[in-house]
């Protein structure tokens, strides 16, 4: 396949990395320094204690890259439409554009670029971490989980299976993408705003009496959107693996903490601002969620 990926962080790296073993992969990035170290000396990746080059072609512009047969979305979600409009030329008729951000919603962007016919939304549960340019550290193997909104008339799903697993991924067809989306939002919507507006570690959150109050609200507030959508989960299962996060992470810094200390703008429209929007599309009110929103924006402008 030949394939374009937006963003060449960490996680986009790693999928660069091993998709380009038995694809045409492009790396598009804007910056100038990472995409020509990588150009230069290739992408290094440390995996299994181990340091391993990989040569995708890397680009800060795909002007002339011509039409795509997969875009795969992993600059910040703040920045995907930017992204794909500054990148709109390579997708196709026949292209399909793929996300394994963080958070939910993303399909409402992707969709301003081609039909639902033609998005693929997941997760994934590998993970890593950038150690300089062009040198990022894969934290470990996870599945990767794919889906479409809509039935997959064209069954692309297998071939981006096959394309994937043969590149070193463990890949998973859902039928109800959404829900594995969901499941995996409730960590986030709970501890990552929060963390973010108190500026406190993961581990504050459970042993501190009023902030795992809200949490726990957040969680049921949540739970009401998931519950309109037709999507059922277990309340008390929910509150025991976010309280285990807590306590298993007592030093772990969130990335919505992490950018309200650093000036940076977040990721939260696409994390608790999915809950909001959700809710208002289906008229169920989370207040707890709004005045989270609003507060983690209002601390982006204060510095």
């Amino acid at each position: 396949m030949k394939i374009a990926i937006l963003g060449a962080g960490a996680m986009g790296s790693i999928y660069g990395g091993h998709l380009c073993l038995k694809n045409e992969v492009y790396l598009i990035d804007k910056k100038q320094e990472l995409v020509e170290k990588i150009q230069k000396d290739g992408l290094k990746i440390l995996e299994n204690n181990e340091d391993v080059i990989y040569r995708p072609k890397a680009l800060t512009s795909s002007e002339n890259l011509g039409e795509v047969d997969l875009v795969i979305v992993f600059v910040k979600s703040i920045f995907s439409r930017d992204a794909l409009r500054e990148n709109s030329h390579i997708i196709g008729k026949n292209t399909y554009v793929m996300t394994l951000q963080n958070g939910a919603g993303h399909e409402d962007i992707l969709s301003e670029f081609v039909p639902y016919e033609r998005v693929i939304i997941g997760t994934t549960e590998d993970n890593g971490a950038i150690l300089e340019n062009g040198y990022v550290r894969r934290g470990g193997k996870g599945r990767t989980n794919i889906g479409m909104l809509v039935e997959d008339k064209r069954l692309i799903l297998p071939k981006v299976k096959a394309c994937f697993d043969e590149c070193g991924f463990d890949t998973k067809i859902f039928e109800n993408i959404q829900y594995l989306i969901w499941d995996k939002l409730f960590t986030n919507v709970s501890l990552s705003a929060l963390t973010g507006v108190l500026q406190v570690p993961i581990g504050f959150i459970y042993k501190n009496e009023y902030a795992w109050n809200m949490t726990k609200e957040l969680i049921r507030e949540t739970l009401k959107v998931t519950k309109a959508m037709g999507l059922e989960f277990d309340e008390k299962d929910i509150i025991n693996r976010v309280k285990e996060t807590s306590i298993n992470s007592p030093e772990g810094i969130t990335s919505i903490c992490a950018d309200i200390k650093n000036g940076r703008k977040t990721e939260v429209d696409t994390i608790s601002g999915a809950v909001v929007k959700m809710g208002e599309k289906l008229g169920v009110d989370v207040p707890l969620h709004k005045f989270v929103v609003n507060m983690v924006h209002a601390l982006e402008s204060k510095n």
